[in-house]
């Protein structure tokens, strides 16, 4: 057979290939418009609202059977009193002092990880450092330091991030440099052959490729380190002469304003969600997400 007769215009119809035009067009659609409650369902975050609302519709139940403000107080008691916090300026100032002490530790912490893990990627005397460290280090609970935070430190901020950055550390560690060793090893040559080494190394080949671990990581960090705050205030009180949430908690445990405590503890979940949902969940999108690395 020539070259010619293997050729055809374009959009012309080849003789040997029947269309049946009628068929073509009864066949049916193979995506359709999704109805109204399956674009609602389609929804994450009506989903998440969904289940909140439960939630609260529990708590509300529970807390009427209980009938006892002072063991369980309702939602709707909990929202009265979370509502004259927000309004009266004391819980947002309460917020704001625990949130400046977490941010400083939270950064000490994530550049202490920077350093150990690139040194672990550098050298194999840094991979046993930062074993050794890790394996004394992390299964150590960061409040059992506190006492000494406090000999170190002083009664202030100062010990309350120095145990911060114990809780971070370990956990955004682990995860970095074991995100860096599941780099495939063909990228790692990539990087080699370009001439890439040391920190240009590191930031155009290792942190892109390992950063799903690495935000898995900062997650981790995030929760260690958010707890351990309020636990932190929760034990030892104020810091630089003004208590965050966790103070906030105690003080109101003391003068049985239970309604009021629990508007502390739905704070702390509320300042929970919005990082979780709202800071990760934009880095997320517009990094792992854009780059194709998650389904």
């Amino acid at each position: 057979m020539s070259e010619t007769s293997l050729a055809s215009p374009i959009g012309a119809e080849r003789p040997e290939i029947l269309i049946d035009r009628a068929a073509a067009t009864s066949m049916p659609v193979v995506e359709r418009p999704l109805s109204a409650a399956e674009w609602i369902y389609d929804q994450t975050w009506l989903r998440k609202a969904a289940i909140l609302i439960a939630l609260a519709l529990a708590w509300e139940a529970y807390g009427r059977y209980l009938n006892n403000e002072l063991l369980f107080p309702t939602f709707t008691a909990t929202a009265r009193a979370f509502w004259d916090g927000v309004v009266s300026g004391v819980i947002p100032a309460r917020a704001w002092t625990s949130f400046k002490v977490l941010i400083a530790g939270y950064a000490i912490g994530i550049l202490i990880a920077a350093i150990l893990t690139t040194l672990a990627i550098a050298s194999r005397i840094g991979t046993d450092f930062l074993e050794v460290l890790t394996s004394m280090f992390n299964p150590l609970p960061a409040i059992a330091l506190l006492p000494l935070a406090l000999i170190w430190f002083g009664l202030g901020s100062g010990s309350i991030i120095f145990v911060l950055v114990h809780s971070v550390t370990w956990a955004v560690a682990l995860n970095t440099h074991s995100g860096f060793l599941a780099v495939s090893k063909t990228l790692k040559m990539v990087g080699r052959n370009y001439g890439l080494r040391g920190l240009r190394y590191v930031g155009s080949i290792l942190i892109p490729a390992a950063f799903p671990s690495i935000l898995t990581g900062l997650k981790i960090g995030w929760a260690f380190a958010w707890r351990t705050l309020i636990a932190a205030e929760l034990v030892f009180g104020v810091s630089s002469g003004s208590g965050g949430l966790g103070w906030f908690i105690f003080e109101n445990k003391n003068q049985l304003d239970i309604p009021t405590v629990f508007a502390g503890l739905l704070t702390v979940i509320l300042i929970g969600l919005f990082v979780e949902n709202f800071v990760f969940r934009t880095i997320e999108n517009r990094t792992i997400a854009q780059w194709g690395m998650q389904s």
